[in-house]
C-alpha cells in the first residue's frame, strides 16, 4: 500500500497532472484520480493525508463524493472548482470540506495551503494541562484528548477542523479571539478567508447552541472576532 501526501480528484486531466507534478517537485507526494470511481479504487490499495476535490466530475458530483468519504475518514478535503457562487462554497464547507479554492488557482498559493494543512494535521502537539483534564460548560462536555463532544449528554460529530476550531475558542474562554489569530492558529494559513471561517462558526453554532441564531456560547464581537462564553467546571 502506497501512502501519499495528497490525492487530486479532478477530471481536468491536464490541470490535475500539472498540479501533481508541481507538488511532487516540492516534496508533496501526490497522486491523481480523474473520477469518483478512480478515487474509490485508489483507497482500496493506497492512502492519502489530504484530498483536493473538484465539484464537477465526469461520473458524479464532488459534493456526493465528499459526503461518502466523510462517513469513513476525517482527512482534510479542500474543494477546487471553477464554480464561484456563494451557495457552492457554503455547501462545500457545510458537508465537511475544510476550504474552497476557486479555479484558476495559483500553484504557489495552492501548494502553500496544502503544506499548511499537512503540517497542521501531521504534527503531534503536546497537550496542555487543561486539554488533559477536558472541559465542561453547562450542557457541553469536551474530551480534548479523545476529540469527543457531548451536548446534553449526547455525542455530536464534528470534522477534525471543526473540533480544532471549537477547542481553540474554548481554551481561550472569555477572551476575544481575532479572526486573524484563528487563521494563524487553527488553519495555520494566512490565505484563509472570512467566508470560510464564517461557515465553520455557523456549523459549530448549529452543533452546540440551543438557538444558533441567538448564540449563548460562541459570540461575535463585531469588528474584532469571536469569544467563547460559558460557566465552566473543569473535570
Amino acid at each position: 500500500m502506497m501512502g501519499y501526501d495528497c490525492l487530486i480528484i479532478d477530471d481536468e486531466k491536464l490541470l490535475a497532472d500539472s498540479t501533481a507534478e508541481y507538488f511532487n517537485l516540492f516534496g508533496v507526494s501526490t497522486a491523481v484520480a480523474y473520477s469518483a470511481g478512480d478515487c474509490r479504487r485508489f483507497f482500496e490499495t493506497d492512502t492519502a493525508k489530504l484530498l483536493l476535490l473538484d465539484i464537477n466530475l465526469k461520473d458524479g458530483s464532488g459534493f456526493a463524493l465528499c459526503r461518502e468519504l466523510r462517513e469513513r475518514t476525517e482527512i482534510p478535503i479542500l474543494f477546487i472548482s471553477a464554480r464561484s457562487s456563494d451557495d457552492d462554497k457554503i455547501m462545500a464547507l457545510h458537508i465537511g470540506g475544510d476550504d474552497y479554492i476557486q479555479k484558476p488557482y495559483s500553484l504557489g498559493v495552492l501548494l502553500a495551503k496544502v503544506q499548511a494543512v499537512l503540517k497542521r494535521y501531521g504534527r503531534q502537539e503536546e497537550s496542555s494541562d487543561r486539554e488533559k483534564r477536558g472541559y465542561r460548560c453547562g450542557r457541553l462536555e469536551i474530551d480534548f484528548g479523545a476529540r469527543k463532544l457531548l451536548v446534553e449528554g449526547k455525542p455530536v460529530k464534528l470534522t477534525a477542523l471543526e473540533f480544532r476550531l471549537l477547542s481553540y475558542l474554548v481554551q481561550n474562554e472569555d477572551r476575544v479571539v481575532a479572526k486573524q489569530e484563528l487563521f494563524e492558529k487553527v488553519w495555520e494559513d494566512k490565505f484563509t478567508g472570512d467566508g470560510t471561517l464564517n461557515v465553520h462558526i455557523r456549523k459549530l453554532r448549529e452543533a452546540i447552541e440551543p438557538d444558533p441564531g441567538n448564540p449563548e456560547h460562541i459570540l461575535t464581537v463585531w469588528g474584532e472576532g469571536y469569544r467563547f462564553c460559558g460557566s465552566s467546571q473543569k473535570g
